[in-house]
């Protein structure tokens, strides 16, 4: 299996404040074909770090230390103009609400085309094919390439967020969250059409999640996070089945079981004061 990506020792922090961690010494690696969820509270430093792979922190943030490695080069520092032919190319990813990554006043269609266009220069009857199948390809009726955002449902709109996404076929998906704001029906419907891309294209995906249900559902690899940093992490059978840290046990704890018998267990930080984070 093929290395796809590699971050080493990646170390976040605000400008204004050097030595308060906000990522602090992460390291994991994912491989073509597989998917590594990583999972936590929010808060604990999930989305900062894929934010970190795009490139995309704010401009409050910096990347103090560390390396992140896509296909054998080191991206963390790469500039501007390399990156954007990274992103959307070699690396799509859905974000947690589409109506606040969809533009309101353009057409799904033409934002499913943007990156066509940018990337792989496609224009004219070319352009308006693919957007069609790529509607297609993720379940939702080409003619509706001329709605608006606010004309589809939660679950159409992520599903327009994943098409932009794998538009050119990149090599690794990033998604933070997607199905959080839908409920349990569509969330299985877009896990599972995320799941058959990734198969399908041979892509890696890095997947973010606060549930470990959802982990259990697609997971290859997992890395718990908690206060910005892996308390925990291995193939996904041996931490759901042998869990290691306390934290990751007390996550486990909170997953409701199918014939809801099990009473929800809110977590107990007290190990925090036994020292074992």
């Amino acid at each position: 299996m093929t290395e796809l990506l590699r971050i080493e020792h990646l170390t976040i922090t605000p400008k204004s404040e050097p030595g308060h961690l906000l990522v602090n010494n992460v390291s994991f690696a994912l491989e073509t074909g597989k998917t590594t969820c990583i999972v936590g509270e929010s808060g604990s430093g999930k989305s900062l770090t894929a934010l970190a792979v795009m490139g995309l922190l704010s401009d409050q943030l910096q990347l103090k230390s560390g390396a992140i490695h896509f296909k054998g080069h080191d991206i963390a520092h790469a500039s501007n103009v390399q990156l954007r032919k990274i992103r959307g190319r070699e690396i799509g990813m859905i974000f947690q609400e589409p109506m606040t990554s969809l533009n309101p006043v353009l057409t799904v269609g033409y934002q499913i085309g943007e990156s066509l266009t940018q990337h792989l220069k496609l224009t004219g009857a070319a352009l308006k094919s693919r957007v069609a199948g790529l509607l297609q390809q993720v379940g939702i009726p080409p003619e509706r390439a001329g709605s608006y955002p606010d004309e589809l449902s939660g679950g159409q709109r992520q599903r327009v967020m994943i098409a932009m996404s794998i538009a050119c076929e990149p090599a690794m998906l990033i998604a933070d969250e997607p199905t959080t704001a839908l409920d349990v029906t569509v969330q299985a419907q877009i896990l599972k059409l995320l799941d058959d891309l990734k198969t399908r294209m041979n892509m890696g995906m890095l997947f973010i999640t606060h549930d470990f249900g959802v982990v259990a559902d697609i997971a290859d690899n997992v890395v718990v996070m908690f206060r910005g940093e892996i308390v925990e992490s291995g193939p996904v059978q041996d931490v759901l089945q042998h869990p290691q840290h306390p934290y990751t046990r007390a996550l486990l704890d909170c997953v409701p079981d199918a014939d809801g018998k099990k009473p929800l267990k809110p977590i107990d930080y007290a190990w925090l004061n036994a020292g074992a984070a």
